[in-house]
């Protein structure tokens, strides 16, 4: 029997720019890029395809010299055009000129009789060689989940309340079986149970309400609610020396299909958002695609900013990006280079703010979708405590007192302080609603990189 638990704490942030209920075709993406810098906790990547080789979609193209096991592959096939390096020959980036169809690797397909009956090492072998491994996220430091190891449970986040974010019934329609496969899989991979967490206020999609082996846990509330660090706290918080996997619905997707067609099938569906696309709607496309094909002639301004992924957590990728690994929305807003003279303390009706006194008239109509740019409105000042950030998190941590002991590097203070329990999403909403203008991601990377490193 799963919990119902229900969230007061956090901040809905209502943005324009939601994408319609429908799937628009576009032209596959002509280049696809894979990035390290998707994946933390990665040591020195190892490239093992140059450029001018041709690949198929599940062919490795890199792999960590500390975990040489995690395949990195290819989501087409066509030809590696270029492999970026910056200083000191740090992998930026390996690109591949796409086909229009793909051709993939073979593996092993399985019936679902077989799947019952499947040893450990060997769903794990196959997750790694194919590449879907790195969809399995480890708790705490949020880094790809260690193959030797063994979680006390697995969580999947069902629902996405962070801004402008996709409708699950639209993105997964039709998946059921390969999701419920994905779910018996992961399954041997744990000693615990598989938590599926589903929101009690929006209609849950047939590919999650009849899976079977699963427990279905049920929040309510603002958003933080759908991260699934919050979803861990509530359930079964995350105490030192623990370890929890992760993995959202795509990525379990993925493993079903891994396991019955026996192709790494990297097709994503994506929404493409925000208050400056003309029609902001789904898109068929693949993991790592250039989004040039996804706004051509779709957008009604040219100074943007586009973030693959939601604007608390997102990435600046510029119009010539391509899309996460991890990223299932392609996010454009205006760009807030320019300077609005005693902005920050005129109260307006198209101010959104959890401050009342700035943003006074939001809170007068609470469904107002409101227009933002990513103007921070002031730079990085002495920290402020105001309380704010307790107002925004629902957890049981002091997150004021552990990103000060970040920045003091006290290890211990932050340990006790609950840093194993979070993530940059986790407190996301903390750096909105900071006056002094912290970077807290950045910083509470930093305090996580410290201990894990240590």
């Amino acid at each position: 029997m799963g919990k119902f638990i229900r969230l007061k704490k956090g901040f809905t942030i209502n943005l324009v720019g939601k994408a319609a209920p429908k799937i628009a075709e576009t032209e596959p993406a002509e280049t696809v890029s894979i990035k390290p810098s998707d994946f933390h906790g990665l040591y020195i990547p190892k490239v093992v395809v140059k450029e001018g080789d041709i690949v198929k979609a599940g062919t490795p193209l890199f792999h960590d010299k500390r975990l040489e096991r995690v395949q990195f592959t290819s989501p087409v096939s066509g030809e590696v055009v270029e492999v970026r390096r910056g200083e000191k020959r740090t992998l930026l980036e390996i690109k591949i000129l796409a086909d229009k169809k793909s051709d993939y690797e073979s593996f092993r397909k399985y019936t679902v009789s077989e799947i019952a009956n499947l040893a450990v090492d060997n769903i794990k072998s196959q997750l790694l060689q194919a590449g879907v491994w790195p969809n399995l996220i480890q708790r705490p430091f949020g880094t790809i989940a260690d193959p030797v190891a063994t979680p006390k449970a697995i969580h999947i986040s069902a629902f996405d309340t962070h801004p402008l974010a996709p409708d699950y019934s639209i993105l997964f329609k039709g998946q059921d079986q390969f999701f419920q496969i994905g779910v018996d899989i992961l399954k041997k991979l744990t000693t615990g149970v598989v938590n599926l967490n589903t929101h009690t206020t929006t209609e849950i999609s047939t590919v999650f309400s009849q899976v079977k082996g699963a427990e279905v846990n049920k929040f309510s509330g603002p958003h933080p609610a759908g991260c699934v660090g919050v979803q861990i706290h509530h359930i079964d918080p995350i105490s030192k020396g623990d370890l929890v996997w992760t993995i959202n619905p795509y990525g379990v997707i993925q493993i079903g299909k891994l396991f019955l067609n026996g192709v790494y099938d990297a097709s994503k569906i994506v929404a493409v958002v925000g208050s400056e696309v003309r029609n902001p709607q789904y898109y068929k496309t693949v993991t790592g695609a250039s989004i040039k094909k996804l706004v051509a002639n779709n957008l009604t301004n040219e100074n943007v900013r586009f973030i693959s992924g939601n604007p608390l957590t997102g990435t600046n990728i510029g119009n010539e990006g391509h899309l996460g690994f991890h990223d299932l929305q392609l996010t454009v807003l205006p760009e807030g280079n320019h300077h609005e003279f005693i902005g920050w303390i005129m109260p307006g009706a198209n101010k959104l703010s959890i401050h009342r006194a700035w943003g006074l008239f939001s809170f007068l109509k609470p469904n107002k979708e409101f227009k933002l740019d990513t103007n921070t409105h002031g730079e990085p000042r002495a920290f402020v405590q105001t309380g704010v950030f307790e107002k925004v998190v629902p957890m049981d941590i002091l997150p004021t007192h552990l990103i000060k002991s970040v920045l003091a590097e006290d290890i211990d203070e932050m340990e006790a302080l609950g840093i194993f329990e979070v993530i940059e999403e986790d407190l996301a909403l903390c750096e909105f609603v900071d006056v002094s203008k912290h970077n807290v991601q950045e910083i509470l990377r930093d305090g996580l990189e410290l201990i894990r490193t240590s």
